[in-house]
């Protein structure tokens, strides 16, 4: 199952990724770190004139592209767009292994490819794509794409040698890379979440950053609470109002199924939710829309039951 269609601005940019026209060219000399080059038509003729940016010029790092090339030497490059003046510009990375563009040609968006894990970070996870070269290791998986579920780290989703099924959604000559995921193959939870728009829900905080917090509404969905909707006073941070892991309760604002995201909102009286008043239960505490108690005398370890509790209701 795929994702939903990319926003206009991230499919200009895919578009740009793209794998352009393979030409040949002649190098004529060096420009910096640049190679210079003439384009040889099917007859052999020179004609218009481009260059090969220096970090365009191999895969391999050397000192110049003179080490790689000599003046006069035909090679294939890709062509990748045109400078400011109209200037023609070449990859010759793009075409420095054949055997892996053409792979990577073979590969369209959308595709369903099969694979090992080869490597875990932080970052996302490399994937030996079957049928690759051998030798190399063509795909890559963003940690955003592993999975619809909130994740801090890519090990959370996979591990090192397993087999994996997942949707290509574009491949990269230039970079020799083909852009994996593995949730594009799972239905979006907001698919049967977005019926929730208005709805008053109860969830933990899973995490707080200086505008605002992230609230587990639902298995696999997670929405965000803005810093202005916990309060109308001039705070720093939310870490002045709530604590990870507290239970607040919130209203849905908007489910955007296009950028996936769920923008929360304050439930009020309106909602049934009793508003805390401050000053008339100086020293109780309570979450900044009345909604649980806070640093009172009930301590963590019952509020860690209260979120287990939710959190299991929740996932059911």
């Amino acid at each position: 199952m795929s994702e939903p269609a990319p926003a206009p601005r991230l499919q200009s940019l895919i578009n740009q990724l793209q794998p352009g026209a393979a030409r040949r060219v002649k190098v004529t000399g060096f420009d910096g770190s640049d190679v210079l080059v003439q384009l040889v038509d099917a007859g052999g003729e020179e004609s218009e004139t481009g260059r090969i940016p220096g970090h365009e010029a191999s895969m391999r790092r050397v000192g110049h592209a003179s080490e790689l090339f000599e003046v006069g030497q035909e090679i294939n490059a890709e062509e990748i767009g045109r400078w400011r003046e109209g200037e023609l510009l070449f990859s010759a990375r793009a075409c420095e292994i054949p055997a892996l563009r053409s792979f990577l040609l073979s590969l369209e968006r959308g595709q369903v490819v099969t694979g090992t894990v080869a490597e875990v970070h932080n970052f996302g996870v490399f994937v030996h794509v079957d049928g690759e070269p051998d030798g190399l290791c063509t795909g890559f998986i963003r940690m955003p794409d592993l999975k619809w579920g909130w994740i801090n780290h890519p090990s959370e989703a996979v591990e090192a040698d397993q087999r994996i099924t997942a949707e290509v959604i574009t491949t990269q000559t230039r970079s020799g890379q083909v852009t994996l995921s593995l949730k594009a193959l799972r239905e979006d939870p907001l698919i049967r979440f977005a019926d929730q728009v208005g709805h008053v829900l109860t969830g933990p905080i899973i995490r707080i950053v200086p505008s605002g917090v992230f609230v587990q509404l639902a298995r696999d969905v997670v929405g965000f609470l803005h810093l202005s909707e916990l309060t109308d006073k001039s705070v720093e941070t939310p870490e002045q109002l709530v604590d990870a892991g507290e239970l607040i309760t919130v209203k849905v604002a908007e489910v955007d199924l296009q950028r996936h995201r769920v923008r929360l909102g304050a439930a009020g009286e309106a909602d049934g939710i009793q508003s805390c008043d401050r000053e008339r239960s100086p020293g109780a505490g309570c979450s900044p829309l009345g909604l649980w108690p806070r640093r009172s005398g009930l301590g963590r370890g019952y509020f860690s039951g209260l979120l287990s509790s939710r959190t299991d209701t929740l996932r059911a």
